[in-house]
């Protein structure tokens, strides 16, 4: 596999679970319900580490996309 067929495989993978913890997330709100306090400060189950885990995909998505064609974010 060549490096750009990784890089792209790694994005898709990414997104793949990116699109998972949202329907997570949805299906979570619809049973609980979600509030502000909730969302930005929960210490407990899915929301624990749910924001910073999809930022941080998210932010590897746009690096790879860069790489892939050969440009930066800055």
């Amino acid at each position: 596999m060549t490096d750009i067929a990784a890089l792209k495989k790694e994005k898709q993978d990414l997104i793949d679970k990116m699109l998972e913890m949202q329907k997570q997330f949805i299906d979570y709100e619809h049973e609980h319900g979600v509030s502000g306090k909730d969302y930005w400060a929960s210490q407990d189950g899915l929301l624990a580490d749910y924001r910073q885990e999809y930022a941080d995909m998210a932010n590897r998505v746009v690096d790879i996309a860069h790489e892939i064609v050969g440009s930066s974010r800055i």
